[in-house]
């Protein structure tokens, strides 16, 4: 499933609320540094050269939204970036950061401004910077031991560890939503299962040294590229959460 429009919905997002979608990747296929088994995108396809909507052209469509919605009398809780891949790899990120901060002090001043991301890109202080700007950091680590975030994100960067996106999120000192889909399952032969104790404990480990404002756990909810793969239960998901609850953190489990 691609998103075809640069602004997109609004949507009632299972986590955010009424969401309005940004889409600054492609339109026409998935651009990112991952390949997740699970993405709704599907999996990555070489292309030549990406083509990127302008800064310009997000501006301009994010605006003509704004307003027709203003006009219509639909109130946005957020707007939100994700989409078609991982949206900080574009080099002007901070820049459209900027202008839709503008944009929606002007047309939609109680909407908060989103950013999901793949936590790949925050070694760049540009892409640091910008998401310091935004009122929502939604930040990924879907698995806490080398081996299983390979298996499960396939990042195509070799040199990605889970220790360098634990130093990259610490640069927020906790103020950030931490991201994880649970998940278990096969791919290539290789066994896919986030929620093993080992696997658990050594998650539980990086969620107390991030510390983060509030913790995002959910579950494959559409098509994945990879079918063999296994929703987990809402049952199973509230076993997985209680200890984190147990100790005070903010959790919203979508099952």
């Amino acid at each position: 499933m691609l998103f075809q429009s640069i602004a997109y919905g609004p949507i009632h997002s299972r986590r955010l609320g009424v969401s309005l979608g940004m889409e600054i990747m492609p339109l026409e296929h998935k651009l990112c540094t991952f390949n997740c088994v699970y993405c709704e995108c599907g999996w990555n396809q070489p292309v030549h050269k990406p083509v990127l909507p302008t800064r310009e052209q997000v501006s301009a469509a994010l605006e003509t939204k704004l307003q027709a919605l203003q006009q219509e009398g639909i109130v946005l809780d957020v707007i939100t970036f994700s989409g078609n891949g991982e949206p900080t790899l574009r080099p002007d990120f901070i820049g459209i950061i900027r202008d839709t901060c503008t944009l929606r002090d002007r047309y939609c001043p109680a909407a908060k401004v989103s950013v999901l991301s793949n936590s790949t890109q925050l070694g760049r202080p540009d892409v640091v910077e910008a998401l310091w700007l935004c009122d929502n950091r939604i930040l990924k680590l879907d698995a806490a031991t080398d081996e299983m975030m390979r298996r499960i994100d396939m990042p195509v960067s070799e040199e990605l560890t889970v220790n360098r996106i634990m130093g990259w999120l610490q640069q927020f000192k906790g103020d950030f939503t931490l991201q994880t889909c649970f998940l278990r399952g096969e791919h290539n032969g290789l066994t896919i299962d986030n929620t093993t104790p080992e696997q658990l404990e050594a998650w539980y480990d990086a969620v107390h040294i991030l510390h983060p404002k509030q913790i995002m756990m959910y579950v494959i909810d559409r098509q994945t590229p990879e079918e063999h793969l296994e929703k987990i239960s809402p049952d199973e998901m509230e076993r997985i959460a209680a200890p984190l609850i147990q100790k005070g953190y903010d959790v919203i489990i979508s099952a």
